[in-house]
């Protein structure tokens, strides 16, 4: 488990814990003032991510999904059903990745199944974590559904599969799409300032503002 102090620490601390065969980036997030908190995106490894919470001292109050892709909730309705907790994400455009949970992880030997959120999220939403509240933002482009949370008092956000250091989400599957991506990272995350510090669906952290300069696909440079 990797913890990350965001730029504003005092209302908020957020910690990776990856989990698949993807490494994929589980965050845990929590409010300092109440220690309640959140999972966003439990692909798998249940035991292992109920372990970080513990050790945290966090209270989980629910579950948070950024897209509907296997190693990001391919069992957040078996943890969902385990501990009693409320899902809100992904946006319902997802659905259909949702519901063939149990085919696509099988194909890649992992174990998971289908689940419906308890609260689809659009653009504009925001969802609570303890006393914090987070933005809600609709990114779509690697899948239509995907959604981005944000804690603007933190500077901090997470974007799931939509943008890494140094790279962007892919958009060859299925309802994809590339200008999509690249609107929803110049159009709804560039405009949230250059000090805003992200967790990626996969690999390290970065900041918008790092990205604006250096990543190939969506740097000014890159983009002309």
């Amino acid at each position: 488990m990797t913890d990350t102090t965001t730029s504003a620490a005092p209302p908020m601390r957020a910690a990776i814990i990856p989990v698949t065969p993807y490494q994929q980036n589980c965050s845990l997030i929590w409010c300092t003032k109440t220690m309640k908190g959140a999972l966003v995106d439990p692909g798998g490894e249940i035991d292992k991510l109920k372990l970080a919470v513990e050790r945290a001292g966090v209270t989980l109050e629910k579950l948070l999904i950024t897209h509907g892709h296997m190693d990001h909730c391919g069992q957040a309705g078996m943890l969902a059903e385990e501990l009693g907790l409320p899902i809100e994400g992904p946006h319902e455009d997802d659905r259909f990745w949702i519901a063939r949970l149990v085919e696509d992880c099988q194909r890649m030997g992992m174990e998971g199944r289908p689940f419906e959120s308890d609260r689809w999220l659009v653009d504009g939403d925001t969802v609570t974590v303890g006393d914090l509240t987070l933005d809600v933002i609709h990114c779509p482009g690697h899948t239509p559904g995907h959604v981005v949370f944000v804690h603007r008092p933190s500077h901090f956000a997470i974007v799931g599969d939509v943008l890494f250091q140094g790279s962007i989400g892919r958009t060859d599957f299925p309802l994809g799409n590339h200008q999509d991506l690249i609107d929803s990272i110049t159009q709804k995350l560039w405009p949230l300032g250059d000090d805003i510090t992200f967790i990626p669906g996969h690999g390290p952290t970065s900041t918008f503002g790092q990205e604006r300069k250096t990543n190939a696909f969506v740097s000014d440079y890159a983009l002309g």
